[in-house]
């Protein structure tokens, strides 16, 4: 089976999502909208596919999608998601967006209801949680190798020198984070946050998030956008009874520290993915997968009520930060 499928917003990131498309053997990219008129046409030649200027002028085309990413951008880089996204799920066409869901939690509620209403799948490209190195510690985990899960650490910065609202860093990159400690750890109960601004900047731009999960495990955040690339991307370590992993930038190596031996397991480079770039092919790939196996729209991995309620996640620390209190989700 073939799926016809199409991209809204084909700027940086949605044109790697089409690049995905346009090389996988289960999709033919039939479709780029933008409202860019040039930018469209340019995508439009590139894949010999259709250039649209709106998502109404796509449907009413009459072109046949089975599915249809959505790349678009804005406000802290989620600002500009919920009208195509409402109009595509509303059409009954499956859609994977870009993170975060939304910046504004009402619009993310609304999107993920229309999903459940209509039973149309809905996904967000959380692409940390589908590395190789991701699933092999998820794996262990199943196995019974950490035991019960203690603490979930995560670290996620990089150097972004922008300087938009003041909750940029946090609703723009930390979708990414909560949505991988979900996958490790489980839901969230309570969140207690402190954040600082640095050096220069008008942003609150470094975070430390403490975090109590409802199955009773601790964990935290450290997150910035004023830190140096050789500090490397990401790292997530979960502690258990039996054991612990630590996962580093997002797929290059994962280590499994047995709790009573010396004895290590190290792997690296896991499914031959090297650096994160490449973790785009296998978020769409498994996103492609799903839906040629006819997934029911409540068993889509990284789906948008993921998304959500790593979204929820992230307003509860900034209400912390505001109040200076605990707050539960």
């Amino acid at each position: 089976m073939t799926l016809k499928v199409g991209v809204v917003g084909v700027g940086n990131i949605g044109t790697i999502h089409a690049n995905v498309y346009h090389e996988h053997p289960d999709t033919e990219l039939v479709a780029v909208c933008d409202i860019i008129k040039e930018r469209a046409d340019d995508a439009a030649k590139r894949y010999g596919c259709q250039a649209f200027y709106s998502v109404a002028q796509m449907l009413q085309s009459g072109i046949t999608l089975d599915a249809c990413s959505v790349a678009t951008k804005g406000e802290e880089n989620g600002g500009e998601h919920f009208e195509p996204t409402m109009e595509l799920l509303r059409a009954g066409i499956p859609v994977l967006g870009e993170k975060p869901i939304s910046n504004r939690i009402g619009e993310a509620e609304q999107m993920v209801e229309l999903a459940r209403t209509n039973r149309v799948p809905y996904a967000v490209n959380l692409n940390h949680r589908f590395t190789p190195a991701a699933v092999r510690a998820k794996e262990w985990m199943e196995a019974g190798r950490i035991g019960q899960v203690h603490m979930v650490h995560m670290r996620m910065w990089i150097n972004n020198p922008v300087e938009s609202s003041p909750w940029f860093h946090l609703r723009a990159l930390h979708p990414h984070s909560f949505d991988v400690i979900r996958y490790f750890g489980g839901d969230i109960a309570r969140v207690a946050a402190f954040m600082m601004k640095g050096e220069g900047r008008s942003i609150w731009s470094n975070t430390e998030i403490l975090l109590h999960f409802k199955s009773g495990a601790i964990g935290h955040l450290v997150g910035s956008y004023d830190a140096g690339a050789s500090y490397g991307l990401e790292q997530c370590e979960v502690v258990g009874s039996k054991g612990r992993f630590v996962l580093d930038d997002a797929c290059e190596r994962l280590t499994y520290y047995p709790r009573r031996s010396i004895e290590t397991e190290s792997l690296a480079y896991l499914g031959g993915m090297r650096s994160f770039s490449e973790t785009f092919k296998s978020r769409i790939s498994a996103w492609i997968q799903q839906l040629t196996a006819d997934t029911p729209w409540d068993q889509i991995d990284g789906s948008g009520e993921d998304a959500l309620r790593a979204q929820r996640v992230i307003e509860a620390a900034i209400r912390s930060f505001e109040t200076g209190q605990i707050v539960e989700l």
